[in-house]
């Protein structure tokens, strides 16, 4: 009978493994039934298996609910100006192809929300903003979405999620979910070490070790919170706002078997309503709400002149968002803080030029907007007396997040589609530092792949694009659906062969339990010990270190060269301790492992600002001894590969080309 530290062990061999119940995850679910009836008109009959490890009705950065959808291109744009706007916010590097790509696909995944129940804002004939509860016309069928900016669309989203995973739950079939059990480690094939053979992974909440043999994997684990020291601490540190339980799984498991990664030096500060950690999108966007200093001054219009020293991209109409940082900054710097979200003004804008119906909407709309998705937010409000019709609230940069779908860009080197004239070779003065078993160019067959055959990434995973969000992430996992099932086709005599033993597996996956378990008895407290580490004491280890010395709130975001060698160095004696880490139960064991996978997602983030000699994000981080942004010599991808046998990183560089005009942004 299976006990803590003995479990039994389940093996599975299917041909499609998806890891991970996010947005991305549902919309490969959804999508990849029709494709498998058309593999097996053919002769191949394919075996899929989703895993989450929470339950997919909230799982991933949708679960507590959303108030709009950000990526909706509608008629009034089209792809390509779409891929203007994602290579603009991330200062110039980004994948043409993968973003262009997203913008023709992400429309119809937005219309399926809606078929399947999703509240979607309408625009009457008379200009009049109505919510979703009110029907009227689909999108699908020319309806007019309320937008609260250029690509933003207003939804009633408490259930968004919920909505969403029902229909790919549906589509899957229960009988091909498998929830509470949270994938480690994938597993390279014995005979090709570029290859992925399968996965291993635990039940949170029985004790059974689930090992995975595949043909094709999805690794759809979201992005990265909580690897710095949040502004938040303590009781508030689960009030993030990138969900918290996002521990960079993507980024590490995917490195561990030999995945290219890209631009993990890029991370993602947002600003947010001090302490809630209230998006303040909608205020922005929606309210027409303006950021002051102390003092009532606008700081984009004081500190204007600072866009100058960021040419082309401080010159559009929306500069980029760390740029945006970056003028806020200055005010804290210079001590003409704290920052104000003047929602008071707004609300009392709006109310000359809205009918009353709608300024009660809007007042409520401004509560609604944190109940659906940020409850954190209105437990401040309310503890602090605001009413925000009538009192201002402060606005704090937070603590940094690594993300690929929200407004950052780092994740995984993935191929794109043939037609949109992407570069297939390498051509630039470093080619030859590039690791020779690399594909060149931006595709090689299938959407979606990554360097390591038969892996594959969506949403959050996808590095070099951004601005994918809830909807862009489920049409990703939409094109993925139909990538793998053709990878699979094309590989059906192919089988795998795991390259280390189940025995080995279950050392490592248990060997926090093990510690706990072999020295619980040696001290009366349970966690004082001299012999294991809990999980928690290891994560506070971890955020010190990436706060003060890699350029988070301690230091306003800001490192250089000997700041990231000591950090280096204790992140090196943290991974030693690391493996000290103890275990007293499943949930620990949880937290243990998403440990495992913040470290060296932390250590990636880290290797990337030491290799990029500038500052190509100000606002979100500045290397004090190359404080600038040089175009000549940077204005490139900083990749990399990890080798796990000998836990090295080599970072190089990979040519930057843009595939649609940027001029037009100026024009």
């Amino acid at each position: 009978m299976a006990e803590f530290g003995k479990p039994d062990v389940v093996e599975e061999e299917v041909d499609i493994l998806i890891i991970g119940g996010g947005m991305a995850a549902c919309g490969t679910g959804y999508e990849i039934g029709p494709w498998l009836d058309v593999a097996k008109a053919q002769g191949v009959d394919i075996k899929v298996k989703l895993v989450d490890k929470a339950a997919m009705d909230r799982s991933g950065a949708v679960a507590q609910g959303l108030s709009a959808i950000n990526t909706y291109i509608g008629s009034e744009q089209d792809p390509a100006d779409y891929a203007r706007m994602v290579s603009n916010d991330l200062m110039g590097i980004t994948r043409d192809d993968l973003a262009y790509d997203l913008g023709r696909h992400v429309d119809e995944s937005v219309h399926l929300f809606e078929e399947w129940g999703l509240p979607i804002w309408k625009m009457d004939e008379n200009g009049e903003r109505h919510d979703g509860s009110k029907g009227m016309t689909p999108l699908a069928e020319g309806g007019t979405p309320v937008r609260s900016g250029k690509w933003q669309i207003m939804i009633n989203g408490e259930s968004y999620k919920w909505i969403v995973a029902e229909a790919a739950k549906k589509a899957l079939g229960t009988d091909r979910i498998q929830e509470r059990v949270f994938i480690v480690k994938l597993v390279n094939d014995k005979n090709d070490k570029n290859r992925i053979a399968g996965a291993v992974g635990f039940s949170t909440r029985d004790h059974q070790l689930f090992v995975y043999k595949c043909k094709a994997a999805l690794l759809v684990a979201g992005g990265c919170v909580n690897i710095f020291r949040p502004r938040s601490v303590g009781e508030g540190q689960g009030r993030a706002w990138y969900p918290v339980w996002n521990a960079g799984s993507t980024y590490a498991m995917a490195a561990e078997v030999g995945a290219e990664l890209t631009m993990m030096e890029n991370r993602f500060v947002p600003t947010r309503f001090k302490d809630g950690y209230g998006p303040v999108g909608a205020w922005f966007l929606l309210f027409k709400s303006q950021a002051t200093n102390a003092f009532g001054e606008v700081y984009m219009v004081r500190n204007k002149e600072m866009l100058d020293d960021y040419p082309p991209y401080g010159q559009t109409k929306v500069p980029a968002s760390c740029l945006r940082n970056h003028l806020m900054l200055k005010e804290m710097k210079e001590g003409r803080g704290p920052i104000w979200m003047d929602t008071v003004t707004a609300l009392a804008n709006l109310r000359e030029t809205l009918s009353p119906r709608e300024v009660k909407h809007l007042e409520a709309e401004a509560w609604e907007d944190f109940l659906d998705m940020c409850i954190g937010q209105c437990g401040i409000w309310a503890g602090e007396n605001i009413e925000p019709e009538k009192k201002n609230s402060e606005l704090m940069p937070t603590e940094p997040y690594l993300l690929g779908s929200h407004s950052g860009c780092c994740g995984i080197w993935a191929s794109g589609p043939t037609d949109v004239g992407a570069p297939t070779t390498e051509e630039h003065a470093e080619k030859d530092k590039i690791p020779a078993h690399l594909p060149e160019g931006w595709n090689w067959g299938y959407r979606g792949m990554t360097t390591v055959q038969g892996l594959f990434t969506a949403g959050d995973g996808v590095g070099a694009s951004g601005h994918k969000f809830s909807s862009g992430s489920h049409a990703e996992g939409r094109m993925c659906a139909k990538s793998m099932v053709k990878f699979v086709m094309d590989n059906k005599d192919w089988q795998p062969e795991l390259d280390t033993s189940v025995e080995e597996l279950i050392e490592d996956i248990y060997r926090p339990v093990r510690t706990y378990l072999e020295h619980k008895d040696y001290t009366t407290a349970i966690d004082v010990n001299p012999n294991y580490i809990t999980p928690r004491m290891l994560q506070f280890r971890l955020q010190k270190i990436m706060d003060e010395y890699v350029a988070g709130v301690a230091t306003y975001y800001t490192t250089n060269e000997h700041m990231l060698d000591l950090a280096e160095q204790k992140l090196e004696m943290l991974k030693e301790d690391a493996l000290k880490m103890r275990a007293k139960d499943l949930h620990e064991l949880l937290r243990a492992w998403e440990n495992y996978h913040r470290i060296l997602t932390a250590e990636a983030h880290m290797k990337h600002i030491q290799f990029r000699e500038e500052s190509r994000y100000p606002g979100f981080y500045y290397r004090m001894d190359k404080n600038f942004v040089d175009e000549e010599n940077w204005h490139c991808f900083v990749n990399s590969v990890y080798d796990k046998t000998t836990k090295t990183w080599t970072c190089f560089k990979r040519a930057h080309k843009d595939l649609v005009d940027k001029s037009k942004l100026f024009k």
